[in-house]
């Protein structure tokens, strides 16, 4: 009987079928799903034949060898997400929306890493080398000494990098290149898994460590499928809003560091520039502030942060009132209106409320309740906060003020940038800055409405 050589993929999730349909029954997407040969090894390459007989031999967990040194690229920011530098054999996946500025942080760092000693590849599938040569030149880099090259062949690629001894390799980007092993175009997700799993066992293999540029699709994910993302020891992602020059960036899976660290970059004309202090960045010039705004101190990583919180509570003028919410979670959002609603008579059923996140940044942890809160309250009642106040806390749905992690980091980062009192719940946290406890909503309610913080 004849054997069915093709099988039915979706390019969209993965997921595979046994014959062709108009719609992926596993995503639900159109006209996504595209014939692949069965006859191709599931790699990128034909595997070398396995000896059959040979056990396992297992070790135990202590070892006397130590830890490969990392490698400083001399960029601080990068450096500080990949958790104190790349470590040599791992592969690291970047991605990010278009014009975002990935290849320029990648030529950043190819630059800064050449130039401090390390031989750098550049391998774009997207530029020619003329170009990425024009935007060396832009960002005053031409002289460091990166290898340029650009191809999409992956079997060229490979033979290349297993012959020549390389410490860093960045490839711009997995979704263009291809491999002969496959029937399937560049992009597709037979295509980038392959790829993809052929350069980590490379730089695991040859202890060189790689970079992968990745597409996104609409939605913000890693265009591909996701075990991409778990083929790779570190996944980031480079975020930047429209109309802002602030660029983060974020690690969402890091097998050598931690996941919750940020890099703050600032996009100029000669390329990005680091953020050693970005809460002076998010924070503006210090003018008097306004009505509806209040100061969060954040912790982003090890990092504390100081970020402006604004709120505007306006009359609704259709039956619906709006609630719109940028650089927060709109859910927590929500929450804090009912606790306020519920716990402290403060109604907002008749009112628009818009809350913003200043700076393009965005913020994902708890502690930023109270301060949303107060940029509420303060709204509300046509009440500006004091000027050197910040505010943290998390508010429960009892309306109970609950302490937060690290509040002496927070307190000492307000103290640096000119900060004297603040707003929080009680805790052990000793420091020189006037501290108002609260340990209910309510009371921070009549502190801000009646001006008092003594």
């Amino acid at each position: 009987m004849a054997k069915d050589s093709a099988i039915y993929v979706c390019q969209a999730c993965g997921a595979v079928h046994g014959k062709w349909s108009g719609q992926c029954s596993a995503c639900g997407q159109w006209n996504v799903v595209v014939e692949e040969s069965r006859s191709a090894p599931p790699g990128a390459l034909k595997p070398a034949a396995v000896s059959r007989g040979r056990g396992l031999s297992f070790e135990n967990l202590m070892s006397d060898t130590p830890e490969p040194p990392r490698i400083l690229t001399g960029v601080g920011e990068f450096d500080r997400v990949c958790g104190g530098g790349v470590v040599p054999g791992s592969a690291i996946l970047l991605s990010g929306d278009p014009g975002v500025g990935k290849s320029t942080l990648l030529l950043e760092v190819c630059a800064r890493s050449a130039m401090n000693g390390s031989r750098v590849a550049y391998i774009s599938g997207e530029e020619a080398v003329e170009q990425i040569r024009a935007r060396a030149k832009r960002m005053g880099l031409a002289h460091a000494p990166v290898e340029l090259a650009a191809a999409t062949a992956l079997k060229e690629i490979l033979s290349t990098l297993k012959r020549e001894r390389f410490d860093i390799v960045i490839i711009d980007s997995i979704q263009t290149l291809w491999s002969d092993a496959h029937d399937s175009g560049p992009g597709s997700i037979t295509q980038v898994r392959a790829c993809a799993g052929e350069l980590v066992r490379l730089a695991k293999s040859q202890g060189v460590a790689v970079v992968l540029v990745g597409h996104v699709t609409k939605d913000g994910q890693v265009a591909g499928p996701r075990v991409v993302e778990h083929m790779v020891d570190a996944v980031m992602t480079f975020e930047g809003e429209r109309g802002y020059p602030f660029r983060i960036l974020r690690a969402g899976k890091n097998r050598f560091g931690a996941t919750d660290e940020i890099g703050v970059f600032e996009m100029g004309d000669a390329g990005l520039k680091e953020v050693n202090n970005p809460s002076a960045l998010f924070l503006g010039d210090g003018k008097e502030r306004a009505a509806g705004a209040a100061v969060f101190a954040g912790i982003e990583g090890s990092r504390p942060v100081l970020v402006e919180i604004q709120a505007l509570v306006a009359p609704s003028a259709y039956g619906t009132p709006r609630r719109a919410v940028v650089g927060w979670d709109s859910g927590r959002l929500a929450m804090v209106l009912a606790v306020l609603e519920a716990r402290c008579g403060i109604g907002f059923g008749d009112q628009d409320v818009y809350l913003n996140v200043a700076g393009g940044m965005r913020v994902n942890e708890p502690a930023a309740d109270l301060a949303a809160a107060a940029a509420l309250i303060s709204s509300a009642t046509d009440m500006p906060l004091p000027q050197g106040c910040v505010v943290f806390g998390e508010v429960s749905l009892s309306g109970e003020v609950r302490p937060v992690g690290r509040a002496e980091a927070r307190l000492r980062e307000a103290q640096k940038l000119g900060f004297d009192q603040a707003l929080a719940p009680a805790s052990p946290a000793k420091g020189e800055l006037k501290v108002s406890s609260v340990s209910r909503l309510a009371e921070a309610v009549e502190r801000i409405s009646q001006n008092r913080y003594d």
